[in-house]
């Protein structure tokens, strides 16, 4: 029985995106679906737009290798397709002295993942590059930047709709199952009209619905998708100058980055994100009685000690599909094929946090591989 489309990719997010271009250059008739009404509306579109070296990643781990194949592959993307990034580098300090063998720590685990370019500072050396900067020592990273994610996303929307993909807004799955003999039927509502079509190979790139859509399939035997548990992050905007050139980050406490200061490709500065867990989707900014500005300043300071009264402005929030509880340790990116769940040309990724915007073109052409079809460069 032929099927309505080769390839469905859910979610229009960076990483259905490159998993949609990816898949495109391979040959394969491609079509994202995404039920909001703009591309990377969402987890794309809230965060901090981080070009990541690969520095906190355990070895051998999937974000290890997709962050330093992608940050490569990621740079290149934007040089040959007109895409703003801007190579800042980074600074990780240790603001106490019994931080530093923490920061050493993480040097050995850069070299670990191949990355040969950090820096240790001692703290006079960080500050001939920063001087606001307070601190004992630091991390030089040079490779880390910034990437207009619009941009990005506009550009890989473009080499989708180059190979005569499609990209279909406004369009939800409610419901996939796998057809007798191979392929899928999706459910789905566009516009408020409810249908179904069908596909050969299925990639479910839905971030925060991820988990939702993966167990619409009813798989057999033990395997269950992962769950997914919302961890929003709130950023503050820095008004007025900022003697920065530098991205500036605290040492990392477990998973989360810490309270860091970064720009944009317009020179935007802003601190953030915190980590709080939550029980659904609400991107509202929460801060009734002044306790989240506080915190911001008084973190911030510990790097930063003049830093203006009065400077921090509520700007966004955003929200992680994180697939580990609170005081759980750090899941690695779970990218499900064939061999996780025994279902032929499936894939689920499920956890696709950061550094999935450095990862996303290394994870697309790996999503090729796994699809079986012949695998362009993930440049």
């Amino acid at each position: 029985m032929s099927s309505d489309i080769e390839t469905i990719v859910i979610g229009a997010g960076v990483i259905g995106l490159a998993a949609g271009r990816a898949l495109a250059e391979a040959g394969q008739e491609v079509l994202v679906l995404e039920q909001a009404a703009l591309v990377g509306s969402e987890i794309s579109a809230r965060n901090s737009e981080v070009i990541h070296a690969g520095l906190y990643y355990p070895p051998g781990s999937l974000k290890a290798r997709f962050c330093v194949e992608g940050r490569k592959a990621l740079y290149q993307f934007c040089r040959e397709n007109g895409v703003i990034a801007n190579r800042c580098g980074k600074l990780v300090v240790a603001t106490q002295e019994s931080e530093v063998p923490k920061l050493e720590a993480l040097a050995e685990n850069a070299k670990a993942n191949g990355i040969r370019d950090p820096v240790l500072l001692s703290g006079a050396e960080a500050r001939s590059l920063e001087p606001a900067l307070a601190c004992e020592a630091a991390l030089l990273s040079p490779s880390t930047g910034v990437v207009d994610s619009h941009g990005f996303m506009q550009a890989l929307e473009g080499h989708i709709t180059s190979k005569a993909g499609q990209i279909v807004l406004n369009t939800r799955v409610t419901g996939a199952t796998p057809r007798s003999g191979s392929g899928f039927e999706l459910a789905i509502e566009s516009d408020g009209a409810a249908g179904h079509i069908t596909c050969d190979r299925l990639v479910n790139a839905a971030g925060l619905g991820a988990s939702e859509i993966g167990a619409y399939l009813h798989l057999e035997g033990d395997y269950r998708p992962p769950q997914t548990y919302p961890a929003k992050g709130h950023y503050y905007q820095v008004t007025g100058p900022v003697p920065f050139r530098h991205l500036i980050y605290p040492l990392p406490e477990g998973a989360w980055l810490g309270l860091h200061l970064t720009f944009d490709c317009g020179g935007k500065a802003k601190l953030g994100p915190d980590l709080e867990w939550v029980e659904s989707i609400d991107y509202a900014f929460d801060d009734s009685d002044g306790a989240r500005l506080a915190t911001f300043s008084r973190e911030a300071r510990r790097y930063w000690p003049s830093l203006p009264a009065g400077a921090l402005a509520p700007d966004y929030t955003g929200i992680r599909p994180k697939i580990y509880r609170k005081e759980e340790p750090a899941a690695d990116f779970a990218i499900h094929g064939p061999e996780t769940h025994g279902l032929p040309n499936f894939v689920g990724l499920y956890g696709i946090e950061s550094p999935g915007l450095t990862s996303s073109l290394a994870i697309g052409s790996y999503l090729a591989e796994l699809l079986s079809v012949r695998s362009p460069s993930c440049s």
